[in-house]
């Protein structure tokens, strides 16, 4: 019988992925509580398991006595010696338990601990799973779509994961059995286990799709500084190279703008916008505010980040971008309030 307990062990182990020594520990505590349950009350007990030696030990400790006011936790010294043949009184002596001493209850609840568990075994390994998987992509397979409310039920390896209509792309459809890429933002522990918090709209997957399609970021020789998104529409990404000879801006657009293409493919469309990234504000505010020109960029108050941009007349609307976004992308990727006036304007001022 302890063969095939320790053989069980090791499948659950192949099968389930659960460590052996997990499993005993929790093996153990289930014998404690079986043998405190029905072994009349016995505080103390040992619980030995060995895998390597296949021994399976388990005993109650009774402190001998000359006579017994605690028949759980004290045994006569004529007895003990039947075990011990040099106990003593006021000593402690072992009572190996047989197997058959566990009653129904105890095995019903030593069964039922095992399975938890099990069950807990399962899920710290798939919590610890998802977790190597936070702020990274992951391919996931359509099972369900919610046509009234829009979320979506994804296949992620063994588990599934729900993706919230406001987390998709606007206008963003899903077919069945349609393979798509998510972003896990974040590992959650709820009562029916790990759940994985996924998005499309998450600035977190723009940036992981550059790493995905740059080797000079994926090296670390390019390095994204900053990213700004509105999801379905457009994106702002200020990149910066540690090597002088290797331009960033140009490593991200790649040959042909064929790696930026990808990932605007990627999210159905979005615009995409690859700035330098600069040290200096004046140079990194006229740079965010790309593809509009800037003339000049004057730092209003350096302690409240508030700037004013000049910028030709004709450029004041492209500036500004479609709804202010151009202007609050520009904002959000540097930090700063940015004021922007047309030229004519400033010089009216002035």
């Amino acid at each position: 019988m302890n063969i095939e307990f320790f053989e069980a062990l090791s499948m659950l182990e192949k099968e389930k992925g659960i460590p052996k020594d997990y499993l005993l520990e929790k093996i153990k505590n289930a014998i404690v509580i079986a043998v405190r349950r029905d072994g009349d009350g016995c505080e103390n007990s040992v619980i030995d398991i060995d895998p390597e030696s296949g021994r399976f030990y388990v005993a109650f400790r009774k402190t001998v006595v000359e006579e017994i006011t605690d028949p759980a936790n004290e045994v006569l010294l004529e007895k003990a010696r039947s075990y011990d043949r040099k106990a003593k009184v006021g000593g402690m002596v072992e009572i190996p338990m047989e197997t058959k001493m566990f009653g129904r209850i105890a095995a019903q609840a030593a069964k039922h601990v095992i399975r938890q568990g099990i069950r807990e075994g399962e899920r710290e390994q798939m919590l610890a799973e998802y977790q190597s998987r936070q702020n990274d992509i992951v391919t996931a397979t359509v099972l369900r779509v919610d046509e009234r409310r829009g979320n979506v039920t994804l296949e992620i390896g063994r588990s599934e994961a729900m993706l919230p209509k406001n987390e998709q792309l606007p206008d963003e459809t899903f077919r069945e059995g349609e393979r798509i890429r998510v972003y896990v933002a974040d590992v959650t522990m709820s009562e029916k286990g790990p759940r994985l918090m996924i998005s499309r709209t998450h600035p977190g997957l723009v940036k992981r799709l550059f790493e995905m399609q740059v080797p000079e970021i994926y090296d670390g020789t390019v390095e994204i500084k900053a990213i700004t998104r509105e999801a379905g529409s457009r994106t702002k990404v200020a990149v910066w190279s540690k090597d002088e000879n290797v331009d960033a801006q140009g490593a991200c657009i790649g040959p042909k703008g064929q790696r930026v293409s990808d990932i605007v493919d990627e999210l159905d469309g979005e615009k995409l916008d690859v700035v330098r990234w600069f040290e200096d504000p004046r140079e990194f505010i006229a740079e965010a505010l790309s593809p509009a020109q800037v003339l000049d960029v004057r730092l209003i108050d350096e302690s409240a980040k508030s700037c004013r941009v000049i910028v030709p007349d004709q450029q004041l609307s492209l500036a500004i971008g479609n709804r202010g976004q151009n202007a609050r992308l520009a904002a959000r990727l540097t930090g700063w309030k940015i004021d922007i006036r047309a030229e004519s304007e400033a010089y009216n001022e002035e």
